[in-house]
């Protein structure tokens, strides 16, 4: 952890000129200085020069469904070690915190799930260790559509109301942070508003709904999409969709998956320019357990995926998810040029924070830094933590 330190000439994602990072003695940023500024290190301080690298805060994931084996769906208590393991891993990876994502299944899996997950959070808030802490959890499912219902198994899908969300959440509601559900399901019109009510994200995704019901699902409070594109209807110049109607709202984020498998690059411009860049898009991994265990055939549920190059699918071809770390896919975008390098690293950054109500890099805040460095001679974007 950095403390006692200045950094200067770093690049900051919203402000024009370099800057200085004032870092005390905790380990927090105190201040966010121009360079131009009256020096205010103090006598004895170290300083780091970033020679106008981008500095950031880690990345935040709010989808990936496990880690170096272990889905979390299927955790348990003989897991907490493993849980810690993947923390570790993640946190090499560059990643500050996020939502282990729970995909459909049965609702004594999911309880099971959520209670080990509230008491490693009790955990990790008393170790007070640097790691990649979990901030809560994000339900993808079960309040999915059939039809959209891609890799999750069809027979632990349920109908969306708030009786069905009482019963599974049980005493957990307090560390589930997203639900994704179909809002088309919701005949009542009471579970949205119910889930704002509770502070949970109403994410839109694995749905068939049009325009004018996913209108009405952010209208009543849903904030989010989970990985546009995928799990919804297509974006049509005569039936925009759910898509087009997220794209339009200034209140909603989109969760992208960038990995060049899941949504094809030029779709992804489309949606970054549409949504101004990182206003309205956040980057998640969407990674399954096998991440960080590399290629190979794996099982998921009674099933079995098989990874090639980071990309997982069924046995019949359809696509899972993915492998790949979170940050690769701001590599990929600013490395295929689809978006400028600080717009790129704020989509890991800086947009999910915002997309959760956490705050970004600003004074009080744990000195958790990244170092960004354009390689111009291979034309790469490579990353370190200070």
């Amino acid at each position: 952890m950095l403390k006692d330190i200045t950094i200067i000439n770093a690049k900051l994602h919203g402000y024009q000129e370099h800057q200085k990072i004032l870092i005390n003695e905790q380990g927090k940023i105190e201040d966010i200085q121009g360079m131009g500024a009256i020096d205010s290190t103090k006598t004895g301080d170290k300083v780091y020069d970033a020679k106008g690298d981008w500095i950031s805060l880690g990345g935040i994931d709010l989808q990936i469904n496990g880690g170096l084996g272990l889905p979390f769906t299927d955790i348990q208590e003989k897991h907490l070690p493993k849980l810690h393991q993947i923390c570790e891993f993640l946190w090499q990876e560059g990643i500050d915190g996020f939502l282990p994502t729970l995909v459909t299944t049965s609702v004594d899996n999911i309880q099971r799930s959520l209670s080990i997950l509230e008491r490693f959070i009790k955990i990790q808030t008393e170790e007070n260790v640097p790691t990649a802490k979990v901030l809560g959890v994000h339900l993808e499912g079960p309040f999915l559509n059939h039809e959209k219902k891609g890799a999750h198994p069809a027979q632990y899908l349920l109908t969306p109301s708030v009786e069905a969300i009482e019963w599974l959440l049980g005493n957990y509601e307090s560390i589930v942070k997203i639900i994704t559900l179909a809002p088309e399901l919701d005949i009542t019109n009471e579970v949205i508003p119910y889930l704002s009510s509770r502070g949970i994200v109403a994410s839109l995704g694995h749905s068939q709904a049009n325009a004018k019901e996913a209108k009405k699902a952010f209208e009543m409070g849903a904030s989010m999409v989970t990985h546009a594109f995928n799990a919804m209807p297509p974006l049509h110049h005569r039936q925009p969709g759910l898509l087009g109607e997220a794209i339009i709202n200034s209140n909603v984020y989109c969760g992208l998956i960038a990995d060049g498998n899941h949504v094809c690059p030029t779709m992804i411009e489309l949606l970054l320019r549409g949504s101004l860049y990182e206003r309205g898009v956040f980057l998640v991994s969407d990674a399954l357990a096998p991440i960080g265990l590399g290629d190979g055939v794996y099982p998921w549920d009674n099933r079995q995926i098989e990874v090639k190059q980071g990309t997982a699918r069924l046995a019949n071809g359809t696509l899972a998810g993915t492998t790949l770390p979170l940050l690769v896919g701001v590599k990929n975008l600013v490395e295929w040029q689809l978006c400028p390098i600080g717009n790129g690293i704020a989509l890991a950054t800086e947009s999910p924070r915002k997309a959760i109500k956490l705050p970004a890099m600003s004074p009080g805040q744990p000195a958790n830094l990244l170092q960004w460095h354009w390689d111009n001679e291979n034309n790469q974007l490579n990353w370190k933590r200070l």
